[in-house]
């Protein structure tokens, strides 16, 4: 239902854009959300937004520095990040479901993940 991409390898202070392609008749209406986990952390909130208006919700550590969008007639949403940082090094997921949320509980359907690595 999910396929996320776009993860690399980045030095800190550069740029990453991962996509997140939905499909399937019940995510053309789903809010849309990234989160990330690193290495022996639990799974936070990155990012979400509202399939209706479009409107995004970001964590306060990625604010001014990640930006969600989405394409609904492509229905694909994006994660672009600017000026990455060493502890944003996660695994990231998307996620959707039919209640915007800033925790992962009220999302159907998750992506299988990708990389983000930043070094130093």
């Amino acid at each position: 239902q999910l396929q996320a991409s776009g993860g690399g390898l980045v030095q800190a202070g550069g740029s990453l854009r991962l996509s997140c392609a939905a499909s399937g008749r019940d995510t053309h209406t789903s809010n849309m959300g990234w989160f990330r986990q690193a290495p022996g952390k639990e799974r936070e909130f990155v990012a979400t937004i509202r399939w209706r208006d479009r409107k995004t919700y970001y964590a306060d550590s990625v604010k001014g520095r990640f930006s969600m969008s989405r394409d609904n007639d492509k229905n694909t949403a994006y994660l672009q990040m600017n000026n990455l940082k060493l502890e944003d090094t996660a695994v990231y997921y998307c996620a959707a479901g039919p209640e915007l949320a800033t925790y992962s509980r009220p999302y159907t359907y998750w992506g299988q993940g990708t990389q983000v690595t930043v070094s130093s």
